[in-house]
């Protein structure tokens, strides 16, 4: 379980490499509903996704071990390009192990961040496995890309620049898209913590 100050902590800690992305209106949603509707834009973050936030909050929080030994990960998207290109900001080695099956421009767009990439297993949960082992071995930074409550605080960071934002004032209730969980349970955290009547819903 991860708490407020977990999340404020992260915000403090990222604040240097991320970007506060906007929100705005929700033009067609409005008409439709007769409500007050705000994106998020966060496919304005870097690398287009909020793993960024994550992957950066994991690293920098232990960026002791990151710098000796390096860093990890086993993922077929965003995550894997969060990872790398904090790693790449920081002067960081990293290593992303990604499904065989991963789409080639994923595979090259993690690989422009400076990141070895390698190629192992049919699915995710295999890639892991051999992510884990990595780690292991080499005694590098392992960050899975929702169950470590690093990445969850680092993610719940937006839940802090919803609330602050003037078109976001009167919010009744929170979408957040809900994959593997870590998004959901930062913001949600963040946000019930700093008003309980928001109401969070997760969207599958």
């Amino acid at each position: 379980m991860i708490s407020l100050k977990d999340v404020q902590e992260a915000a403090i800690r990222i604040t240097p490499y991320i970007r506060k992305t906007p929100s705005i209106p929700f033009d067609y949603l409005n008409r439709q509903l007769g409500k007050e509707c705000v994106l998020k834009a966060e496919i304005f973050q870097k690398t287009g996704s909020f793993k960024f936030r994550g992957a950066s909050n994991c690293v920098v929080a232990q960026m002791s071990q990151a710098k000796k030994s390096g860093v990890v990960a086993a993922s077929a998207g965003n995550h894997a390009q969060g990872v790398a290109s904090i790693c790449h900001y920081l002067g960081i080695s990293s290593t992303i192990v990604m499904p065989v099956s991963t789409p080639g421009i994923k595979v090259q767009n993690t690989q422009r961040w400076g990141a070895k990439v390698e190629l192992v297993g049919e699915v995710y949960d295999e890639s892991y496995e051999h992510a884990l082992k990595l780690s292991k071995q080499f005694g590098s930074l392992l960050i899975h890309p929702f169950q470590d409550p690093l990445v969850q605080a680092g993610q719940g960071t937006l839940g802090l620049e919803i609330l602050g934002d003037p078109l976001s004032e009167n919010t009744e209730a929170v979408l957040v898209s809900e994959g593997g969980g870590g998004l959901i349970t930062g913001v949600g955290t963040a946000i019930k913590a700093l008003n309980p009547k928001i109401k969070i819903y997760g969207l599958t």
